[in-house]
């Protein structure tokens, strides 16, 4: 009867096989979306979130170099797109490594704790050179007066020598300048994902290890676009024509204090 019933229903006999590969990822679902697996997700969205929104050196750095080297909105939401997937990217391949060769927690997180120190110092040696670079040009590019005499006639205009026209290490440095970023990112650990996140989760399933991490990634990227996009646009209105030279330099500084702060552990 069930089989006269389902083969008017499906067309076929074989739709029976079908319903119960549908039944079996649906049940796989629901033992995936356990209480313990809600409970993950929810923090991973949460951390991802806060942890992001409170580490300054997630957005500064990319909101200084953006107004500092003239970056298009798009150029901008790229560079931050390509280092938070890379930040991230860093310490789920570890995490992944780590719970695959079954290594213990502690040692995962030593490992994280070395990455941080070394991204900590790449981030803080970038920001200083790139501080006493933006100094120097500033000084180099100070606006002088040229006195001028026509037909009895004098005039005056204030001049530059270096804003006119582009350098070719100029161009090189603003091509560069992504790459060193990204760089330090991938260096730059995830703290709370090992241990919190994807080593709980992996007590339930490697797919649920992968569902914590996706979530966590998407918050944590998200946060960092957004609140970057809203950096860039709030500084176009500030009235920063006078200091504008000095630009690179203030990019600088705020990159070094990011890293400063890292080491501070804020």
């Amino acid at each position: 009867m069930l089989r006269n019933y389902s083969g008017a229903y499906c067309g076929n006999e074989g739709c029976i096989d079908k319903l119960a590969v549908f039944y079996g990822k649906v049940r796989n679902l629901s033992e995936i979306m356990s209480p313990q697996m809600v409970y993950l997700l929810t923090t991973a969205g949460t951390i991802g979130l806060v942890h992001t929104l409170l580490g300054p050196d997630h957005y500064l750095p990319f909101i200084a170099m953006s107004k500092a080297r003239d970056w298009s909105t798009t150029k901008t939401a790229m560079v931050t797109l390509a280092c938070g997937i890379g930040h991230v990217a860093g310490s789920v391949v570890l995490g992944l490594i780590g719970i695959a060769a079954g290594m213990a927690l502690h040692v995962m997180e030593l490992t994280e704790s070395i990455r941080g120190q070394y991204a900590a110092w790449l981030l803080t040696a970038f920001g200083l050179v790139y501080c006493v670079w933006g100094i120097r040009r500033a000084i180099r590019n100070k606006p002088h007066t040229h006195h001028h005499s026509h037909e009895d006639v004098e005039h005056t205009h204030d001049h530059t020598h270096h804003s006119d026209h582009a350098h070719p290490h100029d161009e090189k440095s603003r091509n560069i300048t992504p790459w060193i970023l990204f760089t330090i990112f991938v260096f730059g650990p995830c703290e709370p994902l090992i241990p919190i996140l994807m080593y709980p989760a992996a007590a339930e399933s490697l797919g649920s290890v992968v569902l914590v991490a996706s979530v966590y990634a998407l918050a944590t990227i998200v946060v960092m676009m957004s609140v970057v996009m809203l950096g860039t646009v709030g500084m176009s209105f500030l009235p920063t024509a006078r200091i504008q030279r000095y630009n690179h330099a203030l990019a600088g500084a705020v990159v070094f204090l990011c890293g400063v702060a890292i080491h501070m552990g804020l």
